[in-house]
């Protein structure tokens, strides 16, 4: 049964007239809100009323999900109109979907955030990472704990980089309980329950407006209901993404590109210098550096579009989402710094979009997962799956017989 009716949730929007529309409304507002790292609730506002922050909500819990596809328009939409206000929605789409694969949180509890949900914006996000532990993608158990008391948990510790931070209206935070038998999990935390205190340490190179802050949990009391936990060593440390979710930060990072790319072209074909009497989009010069940036930029969608096909037609690849985020970050990154260097000091200036563009874009290198993890994942893969019987044999001979001469081939 669902946890609320489906009309209780905002329609999905969808068409590309739809998400043009939400990516001007992020434009309109985006500049702004870098320059002064202000928290984007016009943007978010946007996203809330095209449906767009419970689009992944399954429809057992009335909604209509996200296929992998949509997933890469809806992120190229909104990385073009506001990349802070595109990663802050990703947050809570990931957390939605997560829902609907790991039922993690009770059904009541998972029924009020929904029903919150179809009224305002309700941003969620899972808040993990600490000043000494750094991202537990990386391993270990957090210094932040859940301490039982008589009638719940209290939760007391010191997170950073809480994307969306001070807009959030749920804070899923990693902890580990004091218990004999310790307990490591995420515990729902209402962004408005006293003794949390957000520290604005985010004064980042780009993505500015994400309000990616320090947050503290100072005895902070939720129900037992709030935190179920698994025991320590028995739950990965950074659970994997849905499969099509996970394709909306690398999406989002080219979309980036992508406004960028538009930019160029307007100022390409404005920028009438006097000594050539007319548009600088008329060089040979300036039209093979936007044909290099779209080049990047095809085969950034190639990949995006070939993993999405793969994801929908039920055969996604377990080493896909972190070489996907490395292939396409690079392109855009490349595409970029292209463009801003073809300009030359227009491309530096604030009054023009492109150092946004190109500060916002270069987050992507710091994004989990980084690049080398996704290469030494891929490599795992490669190197564990590859049968050696699948190699010619004077190949595996002769390896054999340098190893057994003590030679390098």
């Amino acid at each position: 049964m669902s946890a609320v009716a489906a009309a209780d949730l905002r329609e999905v929007r969808l068409d590309a007239g739809s998400l043009a529309a939400v990516t001007a409304a992020l434009a309109a507002h985006a500049p702004t809100h870098d320059a002064d790292a202000s928290f984007p609730w016009p943007g978010i506002l946007a996203v809330h009323e095209a449906g767009l922050l419970t689009a992944s909500v399954v429809e057992r819990d009335g909604g209509r999900g996200l296929s992998a596809h949509e997933t890469v328009e809806v992120f190229l939409a909104l990385g073009q109109g506001d990349p802070s206000v595109a990663l802050i929605t990703a947050m809570t789409v990931a957390q939605h979907a997560l829902q609907a694969t790991t039922g993690a949180l009770p059904v009541e509890l998972y029924a009020q955030i929904l029903r919150e949900s179809a009224e305002r914006p309700t941003l969620l996000n899972a808040v993990r990472a600490e000043p000494e532990l750094g991202a537990p993608a990386r391993g270990g158990l957090p210094a932040t704990t859940a301490r039982r008391t008589s009638d719940g948990w209290s939760v007391s510790g010191h997170k950073g980089f809480a994307t969306g931070s001070e807009g959030l209206a749920y804070h899923l935070v990693w902890v580990v309980t004091d218990e004999i038998d310790q307990r490591v999990g995420h515990v729902l935390v209402p962004g408005d329950a006293p003794g949390i205190r957000i520290e604005r340490t985010w004064d980042h190179l780009g993505m500015r407006a994400s309000s990616t802050h320090d947050v503290i949990y100072d005895d902070v009391r939720v129900p037992f209901e709030n935190f179920s936990g698994a025991p320590v060593g028995t739950v990965p440390n950074n659970g994997s993404i849905p499969g099509s979710i996970a394709l909306a930060v690398p999406s989002l990072y080219v979309g980036i590109a992508q406004a960028a790319l538009a930019a160029f072209a307007r100022f390409a074909n404005e920028r009438v210098p006097t000594s050539l009497g007319r548009p600088i989009a008329t060089l040979e010069r300036i039209q093979s550096v936007a044909g290099e940036a779209q080049a990047q930029l095809t085969q950034a969608r190639l990949v995006l579009d070939a993993v999405a096909a793969q994801t929908d037609e039920g055969r996604p690849d377990p080493a896909s989402p972190g070489l996907v985020k490395l292939l396409t970050s690079r392109g855009a990154i490349a595409a970029v710094q292209g463009l801003v260097a073809a300009i030359g000091n227009p491309g530096l200036t604030r009054s023009l979009p492109f150092e946004r563009h190109l500060r916002d874009v270069l987050c992507a290198r710091p994004h989990p997962p980084q690049d080398d993890a996704a290469l030494v994942a891929a490599g795992r893969s490669v190197l564990e799956h590859t049968p050696v019987a699948s190699l010619p044999r004077s190949t595996t001979d002769a390896s054999r017989t340098h190893q057994e001469r003590g030679t390098t081939p």
